[in-house]
């Protein structure tokens, strides 16, 4: 398979929405990207199977297609463990994709069993910019430069206090977001650090037991409140599991490397 750009994808070919184990229902409301989405079937030789439709002739990866994308995954998990892939997958034909299925069987059996009754949970911390009081009373370097730049204003000594903010709300959303993380991973089977993100100090995803999803969120947004003056604490999902099943699928809650299904795309 091969990943488009964000841009553009030319057809011929087939959008792969997903992995599955084989027999998984299909949603009967199926949806998907294009205008009008083409039907979806399931594609494959043994255990596993692609969830597919035929490739539009030219896709972009507008809102409306990005949205459709991600709520037929969301539609999947619900009859059973997905290995979600990104928006713009397309296999050349169904002989090479069965012929990928074939020869990553065993990974993509392993990754589903793996993620099979959980889902994916993002933690990103921020800067809390609306806390400026608390952030002057507490860090006596940014308290010293506001005190001379009042005393002597001026372009330089703005630009001192401008970068000693930002490098201590940077700092404090940082320390609160580790201890975030320390609070939250042993409710997690593994976790995942995720792509850097401008403005952001921490960008985890939690492989969790749907069961525990509702208490995992509601631990989340009470540290949230409770150190709403240090960190901009967000919290998204239920997602599908796409950091726990290709290379370098996180660690588990002891700090071990997880398990990491091959050649998925």
């Amino acid at each position: 398979m091969r990943a488009e750009g964000p841009g553009t994808v030319e057809g011929p070919g087939l959008y792969v929405y997903a992995v599955v184990r084989a027999g998984t229902p299909l949603p009967r409301k199926s949806g998907g990207v294009g205008s009008p989405p083409a039907p979806l079937r399931a594609v494959g030789p043994g255990p596993v199977a692609a969830v597919v439709s035929a490739a539009p002739a030219q896709l972009r990866a507008r809102r409306r297609d990005l949205l459709a994308h991600q709520d037929l995954l969301t539609q999947l998990a619900a009859s059973g463990p997905v290995l979600p892939m990104r928006f713009g997958m397309i296999a050349p034909d169904e002989d090479a994709l069965r012929a990928q299925l074939a020869a990553a069987e065993a990974g993509h059996l392993a990754a589903l069993d793996r993620v099979a009754g959980h889902i994916e949970m993002n933690l990103k911390a921020l800067p809390a910019h609306d806390s400026l009081a608390a952030l002057v009373a507490g860090d006596a370097t940014v308290r010293r430069l506001r005190e001379a730049t009042r005393r002597r204003p001026g372009y330089e000594a703005n630009v001192r206090l401008g970068e000693a903010v930002a490098s201590a709300l940077a700092r404090r959303a940082g320390e609160a977001g580790r201890r975030a993380l320390r609070d939250l991973a042993p409710m997690a089977r593994a976790t995942a650090g995720g792509p850097e993100v401008p403005g952001c100090a921490l960008n985890v995803s939690f492989l969790v037991a749907q069961a525990d999803s509702d208490r995992f969120r509601a631990t989340a947004e009470r540290f949230a409140a409770a150190h709403r003056d240090h960190v901009d604490l967000r919290v998204a999902g239920p997602l599908p599991c796409y950091s726990f099943v290709g290379a370098g699928a996180g660690t588990d809650a002891g700090g071990r490397s997880a398990p990491a299904p091959v050649g998925g795309g």
